[in-house]
């Protein structure tokens, strides 16, 4: 519950700001609202080879706040964002904990309930903004998720700038990290052999933000003495009729270990292409993705990886492996307003993790069995299967109610390293206005 109280009273605070700043837009511009969010989640391990578990599931109501007030007058605009946050548990055992939704206790049992709260201040000049805080983050190189009960948090810097016309201009540094079922920002995200534990993120990027057929971006950042990544981007669209439009989206990128090398030597190059045509209310989508190196594709922060095979359950990031993504969209609304389906289907292949560096956090040394341990081995395949069927209430009393039922298949052989597994998520969410 401080969680709560800290958000209540820098909410407090901002309003009693904007009501001696009628004369600017601190007030006039002002959004504050609620996310009721359900959530229910079932993993059935069918092949388990990292718990003693057949099964795990939890089902937890969570509440997501915000305020994002305008800015004060004058040449330097002045403004606050905060969010608070209530999780509680509605289902969850000792024997079936460890979804995410939920913190643990010492015991291995989810927490009863959960909360935490925090604040960016922000100041703007021109159409340049400087936020400073605890805050979302979305850029390819470092993008806090928003995929359980609780997004993801930084603490830190962010400068984005829209000055240049038809370019975005973007620059931060974050120093600690709020995990999707944690209350306080001195946690880590974790990667595949990475860990924002006692590290911080840099970035720095430019992307193109044009109505021109093409666009890019391109993007460094930096875990510190970890490693050093670099990103690319291009995609583009075009309208080949009425009904009809193609849509193409590649993305590059290459990692290098830095500094110390905490996860030890890194040279790993990653690419992805989406092809996506869409007819009146379908849509298809082809999918090709290729690592290259003797490490994974490695990101921390739950949706840094903006590759095109990235997707529910698995990334399709191994060392040397190439996937290939057939999906289908298909809008309902002319059946019932609101509804949509989509499926999906990928195929990896070629993991060889044999050649990770020795004694690094993808190869580490096994006192046990006295023996290096490579995360993947070699030969490793799989393949991961999406359903998901969503429903949005368009208008009415319950505008904005959402329902999305999502069933995810993932099968592989050992070599590949992740479980055997059938997900069940059922999510329904209601968003409540109090100010926009």
């Amino acid at each position: 519950m401080r969680g709560l109280v800290l958000f209540n009273g820098l909410l407090l605070t901002a309003l009693a700001h904007g009501a001696q700043a009628q004369d600017n837009s601190f007030w006039q511009d002002a959004q504050a609202g609620v996310l009721a969010r359900n959530y229910f989640l079932h993993n059935d391990y069918r092949n388990d080879r990292v718990r003693e578990q057949n099964y795990s599931q939890e089902w937890a109501q969570g509440f997501i706040g915000h305020f994002n007030s305008g800015f004060t007058s004058g040449n330097v605009g002045l403004g606050i964002d905060a969010h608070g946050f209530f999780g509680l548990r509605l289902d969850s055992g000792r024997g079936t904990a460890g979804t995410g939704l939920l913190p643990l206790d010492s015991d291995g049992r989810a927490e009863p309930d959960y909360s935490s709260a925090g604040a960016a201040l922000k100041l703007r000049l021109g159409a340049t903004q400087l936020r400073v805080g605890e805050m979302e983050v979305e850029t390819p190189v470092f993008d806090t998720a928003d995929k359980r009960l609780q997004p993801e948090y930084a603490t830190g810097w962010l400068l984005d700038s829209l000055d240049v016309p038809g370019v975005r201009l973007v620059a931060g540094r974050f120093t600690a990290f709020k995990n999707q079922n944690q209350s306080t920002g001195r946690g880590d995200l974790e990667g595949y052999g990475a860990s924002t534990a006692g590290q911080s993120i840099s970035l720095a990027g430019i992307e193109s933000r044009s109505d021109q057929a093409l666009g890019g971006a391109l993007y460094i950042g930096e875990l510190s003495d970890t490693w050093r990544q670099y990103y690319g981007n291009l995609h583009g669209g075009h309208l080949l009729g009425p009904q009809t439009r193609f849509d193409w989206d590649a993305n590059l990128y290459r990692t290098l270990d830095s500094g110390q090398a905490s996860a030890g030597a890194i040279a790993n190059t990653a690419a992805s292409l989406l092809l996506k045509l869409t007819h009146a209310r379908q849509a298809f989508s082809f999918g090709y993705q290729k690592i290259h190196g003797d490490t994974p594709f490695d990101f921390v922060g739950g949706d840094s990886i903006y590759l095109a095979n990235s997707i529910k359950y698995n990334d399709f990031n191994g060392p040397g492996e190439q996937s290939f993504q057939a999906r289908y969209d298909l809008d309902l609304g002319d059946v019932f307003s609101g509804l949509s389906f989509m499926g999906r289907y990928v195929r990896g292949s070629g993991i060889d993790g044999t050649d990770a560096p020795r004694g690094g956090a993808y190869n580490r040394f096994a006192g046990a069995e006295d023996r290096y341990v490579p995360l993947q081995g070699k030969g490793g395949r799989h393949w991961e299967r999406d359903l998901t069927l969503a429903y949005k209430v368009p208008a009415g009393a319950l505008q904005g109610l959402s329902v999305e039922l999502s069933y995810v298949t993932h099968r592989g052989n050992a070599a590949q390293g992740n479980n055997d597994l059938d997900r069940l998520y059922v999510v329904v969410q209601y968003p409540l206005d109090i100010l926009r």
